[in-house]
């Protein structure tokens, strides 16, 4: 397939972005340096609304921003139900899960889990997030940069760099505020490019009413397909619950959201921007798989793809094609807005994890001559550029499968930590003993339903389910396990937590 020129009026639009992205970390520097709870947690001074812009922006990565539409253009709107779960989600979490994390005031979610089942649990919370996000940030780089240079003449390297590396910069610079007035202008851009593309197809299709003849006349929307229980891929009963068994890992056991709870001035403040995160998420369902559906009309009324084209690159293909310059390098930065405020949400949650789960858990005594916020810039940095030569490496090597086969190995664990976090909050047995074997015959019973090719979503319901089951189960009979947990636990969530005796 022959590639298209990115032109120098999109570079200098793309650079623009970027280098205004850089200017909001050094505008925060100063301000982050004063100590861990401003580089973590921005002494909560973060409004609601922008909590749960970044929220949403955080969630919403650029492979989100070409996959929903690609899902849309091939199939329909069936995996919109489950975006719908934040609305069952938002309520639980508000009630249940951020009344602790507010309480004992932690910097990570896992510093819950410590109290609840002891450091061991902890740890394993920590690690295997630190671990799993050090892969993700290497994906959220490499698949939309091989996306859009798979249809321009934009060199990949160069990009991976700018993208990547001035992301490093301003998470190191400017800390979780930075970060979250960074993923406040990137969520605008890139709703704002994700609307512009959809404007210029239904131009180009011939306005709104061809449109709705298209996708109605080619079941675009909904189809009889979404309940044929033999397609359990398709099922939307089963989109919808395997939906929010992730989201409930994503909301309840993922540091780099949990984080976000922390740096608004109440809990009150919290709730806000969660319901901000959901209206967001509402928003994100007509905008998204909208697009996917006008692409689909565009290209099957007035466009053409080349033969045998990789639907994954639709919608970079149809910017740089379709859209004048500039307004195609003002979507382009929205993709890679997109990115970048996962990335930049990724490496400040590790270097969270890594100072307070483990650095001033367990070796506070030492690296004395160094202050904690520059330990945790160091490992932005360290983070960042092993995620970032991961990047580079699968571009130049094509070795994309080694590396999701990691990912897959590490993502097995957040689902059912997830069912960790729900074993503790609602259940008063499950203990230190029943939950690590909670883990890890839940993620091995979920590693061999994967290798047996059942449909995606099917397995976290069953990781999360068997999670809490057994947490529960086991804690039932294994009693001598269990410590001190009022006040933090369902039926005690109103008393005062005055420490375990772990």
């Amino acid at each position: 397939m022959q590639k298209t020129g990115f032109g120098a009026l999109n570079w200098a639009v793309l650079i623009i972005y970027l280098v205004a992205m850089l200017g909001i970390g050094v505008y925060f520097t100063k301000r982050a340096s004063k100590n861990t709870d401003s580089f973590f947690k921005a002494e909560g001074r973060i409004p609601a609304w922008a909590a749960g812009f970044s929220i949403w922006a955080t969630t919403l990565s650029a492979i989100t921003f070409m996959s929903t539409p690609e899902q849309a253009f091939l199939t329909d709107w069936g995996y919109a139900v489950g975006t719908m779960t934040i609305f069952l989600i938002i309520p639980i979490l508000i009630h249940y899960y951020v009344p602790f994390f507010r309480k004992l005031k932690v910097t990570t979610a896992y510093e819950y889990l410590e109290e609840r089942f002891g450091p061991v649990m902890r740890c394993l919370g920590s690690a295997l997030f630190m671990l799993y996000h050090i892969g993700r940030v290497a994906i959220v780089i490499y698949l939309p940069i091989l996306a859009i240079t798979s249809v321009s003449n934009i060199n990949p390297i160069l990009i991976a760099i700018l993208v990547g590396a001035l992301c490093i910069i301003y998470a190191f610079l400017g800390g979780i505020e930075g970060v979250v007035w960074t993923d406040v202008i990137q969520g605008f851009l890139l709703l704002g490019g994700a609307l512009l593309i959809c404007l210029m197809a239904i131009i180009h299709v011939g306005g709104f009413g061809n449109v709705v003849h298209i996708a109605a006349a080619h079941h675009k929307i909904f189809s009889s397909a979404d309940w044929n229980p033999h397609n359990l891929a398709m099922f939307l009963p089963i989109i919808f619950a395997g939906q929010f068994f992730n989201s409930m890992y994503q909301y309840t056991g993922s540091q780099d959201v949990v984080q976000r709870y922390q740096t608004t001035p109440s809990i009150k403040a919290t709730a806000k921007s969660l319901w901000t995160n959901g209206w967001l998420a509402l928003i994100t369902i007509p905008t998204f798989f909208g697009m996917g559906t006008l692409l689909y009309c565009f290209y099957h009324t007035t466009g053409s793809l080349p033969k045998g084209f990789n639907t994954s690159a639709i919608v970079p293909y149809f910017v740089i094609k379709e859209i004048p310059a500039g307004l195609a390098g003002l979507i382009i930065a929205g993709i890679f807005a997109a990115a970048q405020s996962t990335i930049a949400s990724s490496l400040n949650a590790i270097s969270s994890c890594a100072i307070t789960d483990f650095k001033q858990r367990f070796f506070n005594d030492k690296f004395k001559k160094v202050s904690d916020v520059t330990l945790a810039r160091i490992i932005i940095i360290v983070a960042g550029c092993l995620s970032l030569s991961v990047a580079i490496y699968l571009l130049v090597s094509n070795a994309a499968q080694t590396w999701n086969l990691f990912l897959s190995v590490t993502g097995l664990f957040g689902v059912p930590v997830a069912g960790v976090f729900a074993a503790g909050i609602f259940t008063k047995s499950a203990n230190r003993f029943s939950v690590v074997i909670g883990v890890l015959l839940s993620a091995a019973i979920t590693y061999y339903l994967q290798t047996k090719g059942v449909a995606t979503l099917v397995t976290p319901c069953v990781a999360f389910i068997l999670s809490f089951l057994i947490s529960w189960l086991v804690g039932l009979i294994t009693p001598q396990f269990g410590h001190n947990i009022d006040g933090l636990t369902a039926k005690t969530i109103n008393h005062e937590y005055k420490g375990s005796d772990k």
